[in-house]
């Protein structure tokens, strides 16, 4: 049983309480406070949603899939209760007037938000040291990171502080930070969960995603808040997910292997990582495929042109006038203030990705850059229907190229950072699901592969990703 099932069905049954599990998760946080990956949360807070939950009736109780369980919320998704900074200065302090529709069908779940996990400023990087509040460390070695921009949820799942935990996805944000630190990430299809409360990044791109330690522990988070919104027009009109039960072999099922997603300069441990899942897959009686997705190699460039394009629109609307910080400019006028509150609420990777999307969508620029990747993106999303259309049931790919790097070894050069997304960013451009699991480590660092399905095949892709899990040994070292 997993370890969100196991805790729901306790609280369900009476055999425990939701106080109990928010006083345990609470010194679980006291523990893991040098990971730097929470950035509020108060016992008191955790105190009322036991309250909530074990106030509830018995009957209703019964009803709750996730009675009782904590779970970590990557703090770029609002809530009423604490504040939502988004790992900014200029968000400092910054409280919602609202919930999110996830965090309301999550407590509706029985769920209990335990806190606001640290990230990369306004979910901008692929480490969790852009954060404004400080870089978050990686649980198995702290000169390493967690990856990003949700690396303070994946560190928390991790270290066990919680046993699962909210991210959001624009360019692998979930899958990525999973991979480095050895659990799953979920990254749902593009309106099968409601973006109503997660701050944008970019709206074409964003999702909001899900950690666990298992495939079924995120799973199970995912099914919970999945669903049409009316608040949220880029929803699809469906029912909640529904999940399969885990298979216990891959009979029947085809896996493609896209052949630009193992160059010959692949990390040897994540080749061998890769290699085990493949010999996973065989041995469950799976087929192998061998496909192309030709149009990969433009992955990278046209995200980093579309994602900053749509981030410098949504962004636009901190100007120190409506919400959170406001700084005061040596003129007195508005532009003063713009640029006073902009200058230095944002940080330096936040300011770089406005100059960046401001400049393809100028004048002159707009049909050479901006039109040209979203041509390219199409193309992209031609690619996977092309492999799923050639009778791929899902993809296998590596995660990350490498495993966790060391703090500070991307940071002054922007493009081998982006690199780091080269395997999940055509997921998100393409608005497929895709899942990360553990394979093995490599050198005492965790490897991730994932799989890719066709768009609301998510069911069938987690039931295979849960038969690959119990096939492999995560801990195993790989060479």
């Amino acid at each position: 049983m997993s370890a969100v099932e196991s805790a729901a069905s306790g609280v369900r049954e009476g055999r425990t309480t939701a106080a109990a599990a928010a006083k345990e998760v609470a010194s679980r946080l006291e523990k893991t406070a040098a990971l730097n990956a929470s950035l509020n949360w108060s016992a008191e807070r955790l105190e009322a949603e036991a309250a909530r939950v074990d106030g509830a009736t018995p009957s209703d109780r019964a009803k709750m899939p996730l009675a009782g369980v904590p779970i970590a919320v990557k703090d770029n998704i609002v809530t009423t209760e604490q504040p939502t900074t988004c790992g900014s200065r200029i968000l400092e302090g910054y409280v919602s007037p609202f919930n999110a529709t996830v965090i309301n069908r999550l407590r509706a779940a029985g769920a209990m938000i335990a806190c606001k996990a640290n990230l990369d400023e306004f979910a901008m990087g692929s480490s969790t040291e852009h954060s404004a509040f400080g870089r978050v460390m990686h649980p198995d070695d702290p000169s390493c990171v967690p990856g990003g921009s949700s690396g303070g949820s994946a560190a928390l799942v991790a270290a066990g502080a919680v046993p699962a935990a909210l991210g959001s996805e624009t360019g692998g944000s979930v899958r990525q930070p999973a991979s480095f630190c050895g659990i799953v990430g979920i990254k749902p299809s593009y309106g099968r969960v409601s973006r109503y409360g997660l701050v944008a990044f970019g709206s074409s791109l964003d999702a909001v995603s899900s950690f666990g330690r298992t495939v079924d522990d995120a799973a199970r988070v995912l099914a919970a808040m999945s669903g049409h919104d009316p608040l949220d027009a880029t929803t699809i009109a469906q029912p909640p997910l529904v999940l399969d039960p885990p298979r216990r072999d891959l009979k029947g099922l085809t896996i493609g292997l896209p052949a630009e997603y193992f160059p010959r300069d692949l990390h040897k441990g994540v080749r061998a990582g890769l290699d085990r899942a493949i010999k996973a897959i065989k041995d469950l009686g799976g087929t192998i495929k061998e496909v192309s997705l030709p149009h990969t190699r433009y992955a990278v460039p046209t995200y980093y042109i579309i994602a900053p394009a749509e981030a410098a629109a949504n962004l636009a609307r901190y100007d120190g006038v409506r919400y959170g910080q406001r700084r005061v400019g040596p003129a007195g006028d508005l532009r003063a203030l713009y640029q006073a509150t902009r200058g230095q609420g944002f940080g330096a990777e936040v300011r770089r990705r406005i100059l960046i999307g401001t400049y393809v969508l100028s004048s002159g620029y707009y049909d050479a850059y901006y039109r040209k990747a979203q041509q390219v993106r199409a193309l992209l999303a031609e690619d996977f229907r092309r492999a799923f259309d050639a009778g791929c049931d899902m993809l296998l790919t590596p995660t990350t190229p490498t495993p966790a790097f060391k703090a500070g070894e991307k940071t002054e050069d922007p493009v081998a950072m982006y690199l780091a997304d080269i395997f999940v960013c055509p997921v998100n451009l393409a608005g497929l699901p895709a899942v990360s699991f553990p394979v093995g480590r490599s050198e005492g660092l965790p490897l991730g592969a994932q799989l890719i399905a066709p768009n609301f095949a998510e069911a069938r892709m987690l039931s295979a990703a849960a038969a690959l899990e119990a096939a492999l040994d995560a801990a195993a070292e790989v060479r």
